[in-house]
């Protein structure tokens, strides 16, 4: 179980005066990172709304959170549960910022198919962010997570629903963490006045990382809080990816316009959901 109560509160989480408190949505915050990031957002004074895939798992959420606004609930692995997701959300009113941390792993030793027929990996992912940043009025902040084996995640394109392909779910959970960064920098160009960014926590001890994973699980839901809430002229960006408040390297594909309209379309063809028409369409 993640120990939290030891969590330092950052000084850029803190509301202070003439400072605005924000409004954050987080996806898959029951456990693991979307909850911690949660807890340090609450304790900062900020409002949050928290996101789980089942009613019971929602109120385990807001147990486990003390102080959040409310929580909601959608089976990420369904087209049909993640659009009515987004219209609980938007029936909530405005956010200032979405969090974009639900995801599943690579354990899954077999194409596995959602309701949908999707590979869950894929429909969790890759679909239900497009999806939601889609349907979602859109925020001043949003914050994608993705991982450090997006960079051997392949920019192809082609199957990505693994309906040809010889399953491999190390090389499919590479895949969909690359189309998290393809999504945050897609957004960044078609709405500039959106600050979208992408961030990788770290290999961290989580249920997703397991028991051994190496790096500081402190540290791991820092970045995403700082770039949900900060005003640090560092954290007021677009369209770059980050590891522990610090910008790096990521995959060149992510950057490719013809490559992000590639999975723009490849998405709206499997959900039936279009992208919204954002004022820079270069």
């Amino acid at each position: 179980m993640l120990n939290t109560r030891q969590l330092s509160i950052p000084t850029f989480v803190l509301t202070k005066k003439g400072r605005t408190m924000s409004r954050i949505f987080i996806t898959g915050a029951a456990d693991g990172l979307g909850q911690m990031a949660a807890k340090l957002l609450i304790a900062g004074g900020h409002r949050v709304v928290l996101h789980a895939r089942s009613d019971q798992r929602a109120e385990e959420a807001l147990s486990a959170a003390p102080g959040a606004e409310t929580a909601v609930s959608a089976d990420l692995s369904s087209i049909q549960e993640t659009i009515e997701l987004a219209e609980k959300v938007n029936k909530l009113g405005h956010f200032d910022a979405i969090i974009h941390n639900a995801g599943i792993g690579y354990q899954e030793r077999h194409r596995d198919n959602s309701i949908d027929g999707l590979p869950p990996l894929f429909a969790v992912n890759s679909l239900a962010p497009y999806i939601l940043t889609s349907l979602i009025q859109l925020p001043e902040r949003l914050i994608y997570l993705s991982s450090g084996l997006h960079r051997e995640g392949s920019p192809s394109l082609e199957d990505l629903t693994w309906d040809n392909k010889r399953w491999n779910g190390y090389q499919a959970y590479s895949d969909t963490k690359l189309h998290d960064v393809l999504l945050a920098f897609t957004v960044a160009r078609h709405f500039p006045q959106i600050y979208s960014n992408a961030l990788e926590p770290g290999w961290v001890a989580t249920k997703m990382g397991g028991a051994g994973a190496p790096d500081s699980l402190a540290d791991a839901p820092k970045t995403q809080v700082w770039l949900a809430v900060s005003n640090d002229e560092k954290a007021l960006v677009t369209g770059k990816y980050f590891y522990h408040q610090k910008r790096r390297e990521y995959h060149p594909a992510a950057g490719n316009v013809t490559i992000q309209k590639g999975f723009l379309a490849a998405c709206e063809q499997i959900s039936g959901v279009k992208f919204p028409k954002g004022n820079n369409l270069k």
